[in-house]
């Protein structure tokens, strides 16, 4: 089989290479590799593993062509699609492990277990009879025994709070959505802001919903954040800037030797097509957010705020092998309305392209706009107001705001990197759930008055430190307002949703109250559109 699959291979690399490939040439070159292959086979002093082999050939000879043709094997493949597809067979909720113990963050809202009366709280101690507190369990252990096709049954047993014996539940597993809108809310009377974490199947219909609730409450501007959008289906990117871009507006266009140039229009009359619109963009912005931002700059439909994006330009094409596995093939190039190329260069070889955002904060570049040189070629005009925009690789914002490193730490970064802060605002809450929902009955309240105490402090310093973290004073007082707010956002997150989290993280980031200030002022917004 896997003698196959490298065969199927070569002949797709053979017949897509050009157009006008002989068949000597084909037969040549598959024989003398499956030659190869057999004479490893069978005359190598040691044993080998074929499947082993046939796999590394094929990841080296992509890895050859370009950073993002890659080969999936057939266990990885539903794993990856997952995500992007917008749902999973699973029980429906978000955990933790907290102190060795499955932890239940929140059961997802209408899912199979909130529907048997699982709650936020509830510790998972058994699953189908057998013990999984106390024994060392990882996430990825969680995730195996409780998700399964739709409509089987799971058994588990709860620790609940205030209720001596065990709680027993079957819960009949369902699709369970993954959203890739993380925040939708109002900033103000006049502004909203909207964050999506992806762009999946089910992408537009979110944002669409979240405008739609929005406007309700007043939604004139728009405050749309990308960072950290690593990108996803090309349709869905299309299908949101269709939403703010006028019919007929070119938004994206793509072209290789062997795939024809192909160009994509706004179509429809879009949920916003007028009003004041921001892009937030970072470093890790990629791919389809990249194409919606270039084709909001280019149509000069709205101002871009941040920093340069990663440059991921490749269009792959899936190629199913015949045991299940495949390759994610490049096959064109992305290019904006203005014929910026958004893929950065890769000609020095993978090592070095993988060091690229290393490399953009060594050399000052994320810090120090002036660190930022294009050549003239690489200058372009907008279509509608004639601004300078830049090609390169990646989109370089309208506005600059530096990476804003002035509250980190190594206390601070040993933190974050060990989970301490999240599981410390779960521990939180589960000690104070009553008094929470008391003194605390909705957000906006917890909002204005939550206060990070010098007793939580010296609960979490104490937290910390069973946790392996040693307390260093000097860290902590560079960090101090970094630490209020990772306490603060985390436990809006865990107890209220992600849209709370970004609604106190935002109150401390730069590039927001940026852009904020932008599109509130009409003579900032119209004189950074040039209008």
């Amino acid at each position: 089989m896997k003698k196959a699959v490298f065969f199927s291979l070569i002949q797709l690399f053979l017949f897509h290479s050009t157009g006008k490939v002989k068949a000597q040439v084909l037969t040549d070159n598959s024989y003398k590799l499956m030659r190869v292959l057999n004479y490893v086979s069978k005359y190598y002093v040691d044993s080998t593993n074929q499947e082993k082999l046939v796999d590394d050939a094929i990841v080296r000879l992509l890895q050859d062509l370009d950073p993002h043709s890659v080969y999936i094997n057939k266990d990885e493949v539903n794993e990856m699609n997952e995500p992007l597809q917008g749902s999973f067979d699973g029980i429906g909720v978000q955990f933790n492990i907290l102190s060795d113990t499955i932890f239940v963050v929140m059961p997802v809202n209408g899912g199979p277990s909130e529907k048997v009366g699982i709650q936020a709280g509830d510790r998972i101690v058994k699953i189908e009879s057998k013990n999984v507190a106390g024994i060392g369990i990882k996430n990825a252990n969680v995730r195996e025994k409780l998700l399964g096709e739709k409509g089987s049954k799971v058994n588990i047993s709860i620790k609940r709070k205030g209720i001596e014996e065990l709680l027993d539940f079957t819960i009949t597993r369902d699709k369970i959505p993954i959203y890739s809108l993380d925040a939708s809310y109002m900033t103000n009377k006049n502004t909203g802001y909207i964050k999506l974490n992806k762009f999946a199947a089910t992408t537009n219909t979110e944002f669409k919903e979240a405008l739609a609730e929005l406007k309700k409450q007043g939604l004139r501007n728009l405050i749309l954040d990308l960072r950290s959008n690593g990108g996803g289906y090309l349709k869905s990117s299309i299908e949101l800037a269709d939403e703010f871009l006028s019919d007929g507006n070119l938004i994206v266009y793509t072209e290789g030797i062997n795939s024809p140039r192909e160009d994509y229009y706004a179509k429809i009359e879009g949920n916003f097509e007028k009003g004041k619109l921001v892009i937030l963009i970072d470093e890790n912005s990629a791919s389809a957010s990249e194409i919606l931002t270039g084709a909001i700059q280019d149509w000069d439909r709205g101002i871009v705020i941040g920093r340069r994006s990663f440059g991921k330009g490749l269009v792959q094409r899936p190629f199913y092998l015949p045991d299940g596995s495949m390759i994610r093939l490049t096959t064109a190039r992305y290019y904006t309305p203005t014929g910026r190329l958004i893929q950065k260069p890769y000609e020095n070889g993978i090592d070095s392209y993988n060091k690229d955002l290393t490399n953009r904060y060594n050399s000052g570049e994320l810090s120090n706009q002036d660190s930022i040189h294009f050549r003239e070629n690489e200058k372009f005009n907008t279509l509608k107001n004639k601004r300078k925009v830049y090609g390169g690789g990646g989109i370089m914002p309208d506005i600059f705001v530096p990476i804003d490193t002035s509250g980190m730490s190594n206390y601070f970064s040993h933190l974050i990197r060990k989970g301490i802060l999240n599981l410390y605002s779960i521990n939180y809450i589960d000690k104070n759930r009553g008094k929470m929902k008391e003194i605390y009955p909705n957000f906006n309240v917890f909002k204005e008055n939550f206060v990070v105490t010098d007793e939580i402090f010296n609960d979490l310093i104490f937290f910390a430190k069973n946790e392996g973290v040693k307390y260093n004073e000097e860290d902590f007082l560079t960090s101090k307002m970094n630490i209020i707010t990772s306490i603060k956002s985390n436990i809006a997150l865990n107890f209220w949703g992600t849209s709370q989290y970004f609604e106190i993280i935002n109150q401390d980031s730069n590039a927001f109250l940026k852009a904020l200030e932008v599109i509130e002022s009409k003579e900032i917004y119209s004189q950074q559109l040039k209008e």
